[in-house]
């Protein structure tokens, strides 16, 4: 052969190697018979601990169970949502995820593109141009009743915020925080849920809550919750994906609480973090790859994760279990009891005369 040749097959294999490279494949892509679910992430991306970590558990459960061969595609920047989601589908891959409200646009222009492929929207709830709500065929949308977890969050904190008898890290103010990323309807349910529980436990705790607008940056994480913490709340729960980590970082600073979000993140700083309010992201995620595979086919129209369903919730209280009153896992339990048989309704969006 030769040098010439040689040197355009050794490039042509190298640009290969890069093409598969970008895709973090979690199975076996070289067997074409496999079925096969993706995900395009958020500009969070994964390592955020929270939101696109936990659609990917989801699709690495359907590798490990249902032999699914699962694959992603990071998106650094809200216009990779197009390219990505396509580039999914060209792949391949017989239901595609579209992980956050963000990517509601980009996931109905490449579904109606791609009309034999099946689309699952996490958290992405459709609406036409004078905001009806509509069903695309192909786009099964994945929601979550965040103000449920959120509320039962508001309960631990509202309690826990007006006794600092209980632990060392807990101050005589009545005072708690939410630093929030962008303004959306997911992140506002969440709030909504929180706010609502903590004025029931007393109208007078103070709330304070920060949006950052950025789901993607600690340091403006931490920035929001430093005030905070300096304004006397003890607890501060996040709201904000990756940003959020910055708010542990500011609670570990100020020796204070934080709550975690979408899903147990006790893990990213164990001392710090009270409990988090959760949203199921991987059983939603593999019940819809389960479905979809099983089934071949993923109705469109919406599904809605609850505590009913087991789709929402909170954490466990970890290395903190010990100083939280019975008296408040009580009041939790019952009022789980309550949302799931509908005697107590969870404001979904937040009444702006209610925080700080």
């Amino acid at each position: 052969m030769s040098r010439s040749r040689v040197l355009v097959v050794g490039l042509v294999v190298a640009a290969l190697l890069l093409v598969g490279l970008a895709i973090g494949c979690g199975g076996d892509s070289s067997n074409g018979d496999a079925y096969k679910a993706a995900m395009a992430t958020d500009v969070g991306k994964l390592g955020d601990k929270s939101f696109n970590d936990g659609v990917w558990a989801g699709l690495e459960q359907a590798q490990s169970e249902l032999g699914v061969t699962s694959s992603y595609l990071v998106s650094e920047q809200q216009t990779d949502y197009v390219p990505n989601l396509t580039r999914l589908v060209q792949d391949g891959n017989q239901v595609v995820f579209a992980v956050g409200f963000l990517m509601s646009d980009a996931i109905q222009e490449v579904a109606a593109q791609y009309p034999d492929t099946m689309f699952a929207g996490i958290d992405i709830d459709l609406f036409d141009a004078s905001f009806n709500p509509i069903d695309v065929p192909n786009i099964r949308e994945v929601l979550f009743a965040e103000q449920e977890a959120g509320y039962l969050a508001g309960l631990v904190a509202g309690h826990m915020t007006l006794d600092a008898s209980l632990s060392d890290r807990l101050n005589d103010d009545k005072v708690v925080g939410i630093v929030a990323g962008m303004k959306i309807p997911p992140v506002d349910r969440y709030i909504a849920g929180f706010v609502a529980a903590v004025k029931a436990v007393d109208p007078e705790i103070v709330v304070l809550l920060t949006y950052t607008d950025t789901f993607d940056d600690p340091n403006v994480g931490k920035e929001a919750a430093v005030p905070m913490y300096d304004g006397g709340a003890d607890i501060v729960f996040q709201v904000a994906g990756k940003t959020g980590l910055g708010v542990f970082e500011a609670a570990k600073d100020a020796g204070r609480f934080a709550i975690g979000v979408d899903v147990d993140q006790s893990a990213a700083l164990p001392e710090v973090i009270l409990t988090s309010a959760e949203k199921k992201l991987g059983q939603a995620t593999f019940l819809t790859v389960q479905e979809a595979k099983e089934s071949g086919a993923l109705p469109g129209g919406n599904v809605v994760y609850d505590l009913k369903n087991g789709g929402v919730g909170i954490s466990s209280f970890h290395e903190h279990d010990s100083i939280v009153p019975q008296a408040v896992k009580d009041a939790v339990a019952k009022a789980q009891e309550d949302i799931i048989a509908g005697t107590l309704v969870v404001p979904a969006t937040v009444d702006d005369t209610l925080v700080n």
